[in-house]
């Protein structure tokens, strides 16, 4: 079945500087049909009427807190009754945090790995047994250089543990589900330019990473977002269990 007869589902993908947003774009131009879900319904909408007069799919935007199993249900109910079948599933949305571990409580640890962790499992459990009963399907986790060489950019432990732990479900889901003509692959960005930092790196933190990056630039959005969808793309079938690094030479491993 060709791409423009199947919806690729991106989470958190209504932020206007987001990897997400430009992941859906990247791969409505490719002829995907998109679904973006995201906390926000309005801006999941607003996204989706973007992607849709911009390239001519079928978008449609639904609110969906991936923490929430009832709100993961009623967004896959609604995209089953699409004629347009899921065949594809980004796994965007996530939240960072900077807090040290010695500093971090309990509840702040439990809310990360919420939204890394358990939210990617609910949307993707949802999801992915469409995917094997066709034949057909493209997973993508968005992990993070933080994962492999142990935070140091932004997030901290909790973050770094929490991105790692998607990057063992993807590798684990890719071997059980291979067999099934579904791929799982992880993306792994460095320091891209996006909203997730709150600001929190400009000035001299910023040209301190900078200085360590080789070649000499933050990454853009669309720099992930390219990858992510040529992982997606019918033809890269033999591509699987593989974490792709975006990260401009900063970790080189």
């Amino acid at each position: 079945m060709p791409v423009t007869d199947l919806t690729a589902v991106v989470t958190g993908a209504a932020s206007r500087r987001g990897i997400g947003r430009a992941t859906a774009h990247a791969l409505a131009a490719a002829g995907w049909n998109i679904a973006v879900l995201d906390l926000d319904e309005a801006a999941a909408k607003e996204s989706a009427d973007e992607i849709a007069a911009r390239h001519g799919v079928h978008a449609v935007g639904l609110a969906c807190d991936v923490t929430d199993e009832s709100a993961v249900a009623a967004a896959a109910d609604a995209l089953a009754a699409d004629p347009r079948p899921v065949g594809a599933l980004v796994n965007n949305a996530g939240i960072t945090s900077p807090t040290r571990f010695l500093d971090v409580e309990a509840a702040e640890w439990d809310r990360v790995f919420a939204v890394n962790v358990r939210g990617a499992f609910s949307i993707t459990r949802a999801l992915a047994p469409g995917m094997v009963e066709r034949g057909f399907g493209r997973i993508v986790f968005l992990s993070s250089v933080s994962a492999e060489r142990g935070g140091g950019v932004f997030g901290g432990v909790a973050y770094s543990a929490a991105k790692a732990a998607q990057l063992g479900f993807a590798r684990a889901l890719a071997r059980e589900i291979g067999p099934n003509g579904v791929t799982v692959n992880s993306v792994a960005p460095g320091l891209i330019d996006t909203d997730i930092t709150g600001g929190a790196l400009e000035g001299e933190r910023k040209a301190a990473l900078l200085a360590g990056i080789p070649v000499g630039r933050s990454g853009r959005v669309s720099d992930v977002a390219d990858l992510i969808t040529y992982l997606c793309r019918a033809e890269s079938g033999y591509i699987t269990g593989a974490t792709y690094d975006v990260n401009g030479g900063s970790h080189i491993h």
